[in-house]
């Protein structure tokens, strides 16, 4: 099909979209879903970036290679080894969770990578990463990274009501989804409470962590808040639809941005792709992990999701399927019709 051919030419003469994930411990399928949630619908080039234990090297290679040519072609990976690059590693490791305070070193770590989206392992992409992507060239001037709300309402928040630090807006940003500048970062000097002038990211991480480790519940996390705190208009905030985890559905649904345009990414903490609490959630980590790549997504992607959908309408994310839905089946509509007119176009180019 020499119009395919073509077609993917096109899409990988443009540079690729960088994506970053830290994974340890347990996380090694999870972050492989993640991965294929990326590759299933994206239209660019991807480059991972795989921060990871070094037991888990072999596994993820081993994984990765099983993957079909024809998605093992819209990708390139690294994955690289856990380090610090300032202060005590000992202590970044024994103080947080082992790989959580990872992400801090993006910037300074992947030196030549311009930009970057950095995702917790619990991810899922319902649309392509293109569309996030595109994102980036929405910043204005000062603007060096994007993240979405902790929470839509202030009085479930956790920031508004139990935080002891500093953090960004009414509700805090939740890093989970955090697409990055690196250029812009390493080379901002950022305001902060410990000296009147500025201090560079790589500067400033290690004596605002000592400063504030006594308070902080979510590591990394309570971190950023506390930068953007104090730089605010280094700051881009996107809507809920890009970071939609339980607690915009929980409570009943509180995303407004998913009602009008269904849920883009899907970020399932609290553990629940693996115990029965948000079966919403579960159900598409499931559909996600077993559909086999080669098949129509339509029979064995959306329509087994459709009925699972079916057997969580007793909980309050149940009872909204069309925002998990909107999105996804729009995502699959698109792909379609690339396929079939580079399929047909193929004759009329040559």
């Amino acid at each position: 099909k020499p119009g395919e051919h073509k077609h993917s030419k096109e899409a990988s003469s443009l540079p690729c979209m960088h994506l970053a994930v830290v994974a340890c411990g347990d996380r090694l399928e999870e972050t492989l879903i993640m991965l294929k949630s990326a590759v299933l619908f994206s239209n660019r080039r991807l480059c991972f970036h795989i921060f990871a234990e070094d037991s888990l090297k072999p596994e993820f290679e081993k994984k990765l290679k099983e993957w079909p040519s024809s998605y093992t072609k819209k990708f390139e990976y690294n994955i690289y080894p856990i380090t610090f690059s300032v202060g005590n590693a000992q202590e970044w490791k024994k103080l947080f969770k082992p790989c959580a305070a990872q992400r801090l070193f993006l910037p300074v770590i992947l030196k030549d990578v311009d930009s970057l989206l950095y995702v917790d392992t619990d991810v899922l992409f319902l649309r392509p990463i293109d569309d996030i992507w595109h994102i980036l060239k929405e910043f204005n001037s000062t603007q060096l990274a994007a993240m979405a709300p902790e929470h839509e309402i202030p009085k479930i928040g956790w920031y508004s009501r139990f935080a002891r630090h500093p953090y960004y807006g009414t509700t805090g940003v939740n890093s989970g989804v955090m697409l990055m500048n690196l250029t812009r970062i390493r080379n901002t000097q950022f305001k902060n409470s410990m000296i009147p002038s500025g201090l560079t990211w790589e500067e400033m991480l290690y004596p605002l962590y000592q400063k504030y480790k006594n308070y902080i519940t979510w590591g990394d996390q309570d971190l950023l808040n506390i930068i953007f705190y104090f730089n605010p208009e280094c700051l881009y905030v996107f809507p809920c639809q890009w970071n939609y985890r339980p607690d915009h559905c929980m409570y009943g649904s509180n995303c407004k941005g998913a009602e009008e345009e269904g849920v883009s990414i899907l970020h399932g903490n609290r553990g629940v792709y693996h115990d029965d609490k948000q079966p919403t959630f579960k159900a598409l980590y499931e559909v996600i992990r077993d559909f086999p790549f080669e098949d129509n997504l339509f029979q064995s992607l959306y329509y087994p999701l459709q009925s699972k959908f079916l057997d969580t309408v007793h909980t309050l994310c149940g009872r909204i399927p069309q925002v998990f839905l909107k999105q996804i089946e729009k995502t699959m509509k698109k792909v379609y019709e690339n396929r079939v007119i580079v399929y047909l176009g193929a004759n009329h180019r040559y």
